[in-house]
């Protein structure tokens, strides 16, 4: 399970820094998932190895400009490039509005059909080979959902010895049985894929927050959970002057959440553009991580762009541009 960040600045982009938008994949680019589309995306994209052409679907936290103004850029570019494959936007409604008005105002169309998905409905689900998404309602200053990533279909490990022992030879029956497929033998005895098998690991799942003044709304969701990525949009001193309008978490905030729910792995983006990331500027991003391990004794990791991360089947989290 991969992901790249795209973009790790809040509202505005940076020299070092561009808005919202984050990669994530199983087991390969084909096919991955968006998670907000902030402007300039499809830039930031060219420089991974993930094509439009394979994304499966896109899944927005909320409608702030931050957000999404790179989605009529992205889908219309993907056009372009011959996309036919349909393409889900899980997001709330005034997104598809948005879309629709972007395409019929500028002489656009698009090759390919999208399936809109409302992102707010009460008994939000979607799912496909790879993942089961559910959805978290947060705190912000309009509505905003966290999605958590589960992965589906594990592999499964045949019981050789209880074939064995009940007589079942090897051939396309254990190929069938470890793909998760009941089997009617002709003898007429039904073998249930889950008595012959067993499936030897965890699955992996993972949090991915919108903006959000209120980590505790995912305490539930947390449970079970390996990664969370979060908002931690200034320090704590910083948040107190700026006041509570924004609905923005600091890191402090966030950090004490995650310790409180013992969450293994805390990943904070969506910064601040004030936060310098050159030597010797100030305020330095490295104030934020510095003020969380105060508060987290997990592994604790700061977002930045074009960094690739990868949630083993262990379990164990390790940057793949350089570990921290």
């Amino acid at each position: 399970m991969e992901f790249t960040f795209l973009g790790t600045s809040a509202g505005t982009p940076t020299r070092s820094r561009n808005v919202t938008g984050l990669a994530l994949c199983r087991s390969g680019p084909k096919p991955w998932y968006l998670i907000d589309c902030g402007e300039g995306t499809q830039h930031q994209l060219l420089r991974t190895r993930y094509s439009v052409m394979q994304l499966r679907a896109i899944f927005i936290t909320h409608i702030h400009g931050d957000h999404i103004f790179g989605l009529p850029g992205l889908l219309t570019s993907a056009s372009m490039l011959g996309r036919a494959e349909p393409l889900d936007i899980i997001a709330p409604v005034q997104v598809k509005r948005l879309i629709h008005a972007v395409i019929d105002n500028s002489d656009s169309s698009l090759s390919y059909p999208l399936n809109f998905i409302d992102s707010e409905a009460p008994d939000f689900c979607w799912q496909d080979n790879q993942f089961r998404v559910t959805n978290v309602a947060l705190s912000h200053r309009v509505a905003c959902r966290a999605y958590v990533f589960t992965e589906r279909n594990l592999e499964r490990q045949l019981k050789q010895d209880k074939l064995a022992a009940d007589g079942i030879e090897a051939g396309p029956v254990w190929g069938d049985l470890q793909k998760g497929k009941d089997v009617l033998l002709a003898d007429g005895r039904l073998l249930k894929s889950d008595d012959y098998t067993h499936i030897p690991r965890t699955a992996r799942k993972l949090i991915v927050g919108g903006d959000n003044d209120t980590p505790e709304l995912l305490k539930d969701a947390c449970a079970d959970t390996h990664v969370l990525i979060h908002e931690a949009t200034y320090t704590q001193d910083v948040a107190d002057r700026v006041g509570p309008w924004p609905q923005h978490s600091s890191a402090q905030q966030v950090a004490r959440f995650a310790q409180s729910v013992k969450l293994p792995n805390l990943m904070l983006t969506h910064f601040s553009p004030r936060y310098q990331s050159v030597p010797g500027g100030t305020p330095h991003i490295n104030q934020l991580a510095a003020e969380a391990l105060q508060h987290y004794k997990g592994h604790l990791f700061l977002a930045r762009d074009f960094d690739t991360y990868r949630l083993e089947k262990d379990l164990q989290l390790h940057n793949l541009n350089h570990d921290h």
